[in-house]
């Protein structure tokens, strides 16, 4: 089994959407999943122009040429993709987006109608027939997410993928372990999150029970949420320069 990450996050160094990545992925390799986590802000994408040639003149392939014609190949070869980004203004980043939307080789123009009725694309390859959504926001509440969780299950509608698994964190500031006295809530969080890849390994998706707790409080401490607000806040201001009269 392939499993490619595509990481839309604007940072090449740490970050804490590469974290998520990547301890799914090392959950996933443990269950013998060949895996991969490509950033790509380390890539050359331009946007789509919506010429159309990918369906009328050359099928299949875009006639940009940057690097996605090989992260489509890598696309196409893999069982299981992952798209990860952080929150950007309630949404995915622009560069997960581009790259979305630079995946439009990969479906055949002619329409279809889905078990419900509605009007789709088809399919061009075979593969990847799963998707793992990634994502992590600095609020802590989860509700940031519901954008999130809308495209993707419309997402993996229109492509025909099946949605296998959200790994969604709100507080994601302290995914890079910067706080000591959250360091063992942040060890059980991260090994839920390589739990998740070995599920989807195994049974081709994450459990029920296993999403419950992903998407339960990192710190459940009561209160939590206000104390964190304030800190963000002290935070902010030792950040921003004092103004002198």
């Amino acid at each position: 089994m392939k499993i490619t990450a595509f990481n839309g996050t604007h940072k090449t160094g740490e970050s804490n959407t590469a974290i998520l990545v990547d301890h799914f992925l090392q959950g996933a390799a443990e269950e013998g999943a060949q895996i991969e986590h490509l950033r790509l802000a380390q890539v050359r994408i331009q946007p789509c122009t919506a010429c159309k040639a990918c369906w009328q003149k050359t099928p299949g392939k875009c006639v940009i040429d940057d690097d996605m014609s090989v992260l489509l190949e890598k696309f196409i070869s893999s069982d299981i993709v992952v798209l990860a980004s952080p929150i950007y203004a309630d949404n995915i980043s622009g560069l997960l987006k581009t790259f979305i939307d630079r995946l439009i080789p990969v479906g055949d123009p002619h329409w279809q109608f889905d078990e419900n009725g509605e009007s789709r694309h088809c399919r061009r390859h075979a593969k990847p027939t799963r998707l793992v959504a990634v994502s992590n926001c600095g609020y802590p509440e989860q509700s940031h997410f519901d954008v999130l969780r809308l495209y993707f299950r419309r997402l993996c509608r229109n492509m025909q993928l099946e949605l296998s698994g959200e790994i969604y964190r709100g507080a994601g500031a302290l995914l890079a372990g910067g706080v000591p006295e959250f360091a063992g809530h942040l060890a059980s969080y991260l090994d839920l999150v390589k739990n998740a890849g070995r599920e989807v390994v195994r049974q081709g998706s994450v459990s029920e029970s296993l999403s419950e707790s992903l998407e339960a409080p990192m710190v459940p401490l009561p209160g939590f949420n206000q104390v964190f607000l304030a800190k963000v806040n002290q935070l902010v201001d030792a950040q921003i320069p004092s103004k002198t009269a």
